[in-house]
């Protein structure tokens, strides 16, 4: 019998869930099912939120600050899911990975500098380069009918290019599902550790994993790589806690950990919240059998969906994940452009996707479904895109 109940509905509605009440400024307004942004419906561990009532309770919130017992907490669970253990001297705190993004930038590029990404992928990643005067360098995944992959010819020959000082990995990638093999991040390293290009690793879903896949820490490929690789990691997507805005870098090089440290203190930012740092210990420190469980329960939900869509939308496809709760429907039979296909949800189906043109080169026609909701919940979704779908006639 389960420990957790994921089926419970829990009404977000009134919350200020930019989830649930932060439609309109994308979706032209509010009144739609969302099954869009990388948050779950459902509540947080019960080990983290009595360690915050417990918090509360005592009543004081003033300055905090992070510990040996929080990098122990990261590194610790580094070490217990993915085989990794960093020295906790390299663990720094950010508020988040797109912070943590900006601040790399600042420390290690200048205005003109290319930096690589490889879209379809995380649309902050776009307006992070482009809003600092960064230029974006492509390497576009190939997708072969089934699976994303990286386009390690293409790759090499982005690299070549002097401009490009550093890359942007999503590992696991979002949306593409991959959990990408130790011998893909091998190539990859290896390209990039021959450039010096430094890399920021977006970890952030490396945690929800299916099927027995295995993620690989990037800094833990080859010595090279780990001297040239920022990692972030966070418990937000995991435990459902990216209000509590706390994420850690891990940087073993002193070279790039003093840098990117001196650019966060001229910044301000290295100060974070209370909750965020006990949240995330607890997390770390008590959330695995939480995790177990929830794996199941999206396992579970995928296989719904395919169902679901084998049954009563066999022009639609889900682009199987191996990983992460935000993958993507091929919707690419429907012959429709990235704004008219997220318009026919939306007016049609009264429901909001994130629309697959939002993660550049190679997203059109597909749509991402956030599948870490109650099934009753994923059932009313996938029913307003079948509606959605056979409108068309």
């Amino acid at each position: 019998m389960s420990k957790y109940d994921f089926d419970a509905v829990i009404e977000r509605r009134g919350t200020i869930s930019a989830k649930w009440d932060g439609m309109e400024p994308l979706f032209g307004t509010n009144d739609l099912f969302p099954m869009w942004i990388a948050d779950m419906d459902f509540k947080a561990p019960p080990e983290i939120l009595e360690t915050l009532q417990e918090r509360i309770d005592h009543g004081v919130l003033g300055y905090t600050r992070r510990f040996e017992p929080y990098r122990e907490a990261v590194a610790s669970w580094m070490e217990r899911r993915h085989g990794w253990r960093p020295d906790t001297e390299w663990i720094r705190h950010t508020p988040g990975v797109v912070p943590a993004l900006a601040v790399s930038m600042l420390a290690f590029t200048q205005p003109g500098d290319g930096i690589l990404v490889q879209p379809p992928v995380y649309y902050p990643f776009f307006a992070a380069i482009t809003g600092r005067g960064r230029r974006v360098v492509e390497n576009p995944l190939a997708f072969d009918g089934e699976r994303f992959w990286m386009d390690f010819e293409d790759l090499e020959r982005k690299l070549d290019d002097s401009s490009v000082k550093m890359a942007f990995l999503c590992s696991p990638h979002n949306p593409g599902g991959r959990v990408w093999t130790r011998e893909e991040l091998e190539k990859f390293a290896a390209l990039c550790a021959a450039r010096g290009i430094i890399v920021i690793s977006d970890e952030i879903h490396c945690d929800v994993l299916f099927h027995g896949a295995k993620h690989t820490p990037l800094a833990d490929v080859s010595e090279e790589i780990a001297q040239l690789t920022i990692s972030t990691v966070a418990p937000s997507k995991t435990f459902n806690v990216a209000g509590l805005a706390t994420a850690a870098v891990i940087i073993p090089s002193k070279r790039l950990r003093d840098n990117y440290q001196s650019v966060v203190d001229f910044l301000h930012i290295d100060g974070g919240n209370v909750f965020g740092t006990i949240g995330l210990e607890a997390a770390y420190r008590h959330g695995d059998a939480w995790l177990d469980e929830l794996t199941v329960y999206l396992e579970k939900n995928l296989e719904y969906i395919d169902q679901f869509l084998a049954e009563r939308l066999p022009g639609i496809k889900l682009v199987k994940p191996d990983g992460t709760y935000v993958p993507l429907l091929d919707c690419r039979t429907l012959n429709m452009s990235g704004p008219d296909l997220e318009k026919l949800f939306v007016e049609k189906g009264g429901v909001a996707l994130d629309g697959g043109h939002w993660f550049g080169t190679g997203g059109t026609g597909f749509a991402r479904i956030n599948i870490a909701t109650p099934r009753s919940l994923l059932k009313e979704g996938l029913e307003r895109i079948e509606r959605a779908v056979k409108s068309l006639g």
